[in-house]
């Protein structure tokens, strides 16, 4: 029998990405989305409840994934994530065991214009597409059309 570990997530990033580098000099981006979802309580009254999910985003390939979503998202925006659900144990500086679960990104994909309002529609942009001919974050200019942005 085979196995499946594949999530699908869209939502909106509750603040702005954050890109370190680990010490072997690999990009690694971690942010998190909200989503929204519908139920009916016991009083029969629907009511709007919001899940938070920690997603972390590394190159994949030729594909700078971490860097792209590093680059190109901010707070607010509306994405796709596509990716497997992993948790993580350690001990905590106080001894205290800790646990983490998060979606390790397979591919994240824009749904909307960069500067774009809340609930504005477009068509999917997808970081699996970089081109190559994106600057890496060192050799980015400084200020950015969002009309030069390849996708």
């Amino acid at each position: 029998m085979s196995n499946l570990n594949k999530a699908m997530l869209i939502g909106r990033l509750t603040k702005d990405p954050e890109m370190r580098y680990t010490p072997s000099g690999t990009a690694v981006t971690n942010f998190s989305i909200a989503t929204n979802r519908w139920s009916t309580g016991p009083d029969g009254e629907r009511k709007e409840f919001t899940d938070y999910h920690n997603i972390v985003a590394y190159p994949i390939g030729k594909r700078n994934l971490a860097e792209t979503v590093a680059q190109y998202t901010r707070k607010g925006a509306l994405v796709f994530v596509e990716g497997r659900i992993q948790t993580r144990s350690w001990e905590g500086q106080d001894g205290q065991k800790r646990r983490v679960t998060e979606i390790i990104a397979n591919d994240v994909q824009f749904l909307e214009p960069r500067g774009a309002t809340a609930g504005a529609g477009a068509p999917a942009r997808s970081a699996a597409a970089t081109h190559d001919d994106i600057p890496a974050p060192d050799d980015a200019p400084r200020d950015v059309d969002p009309d030069d942005i390849p996708f």
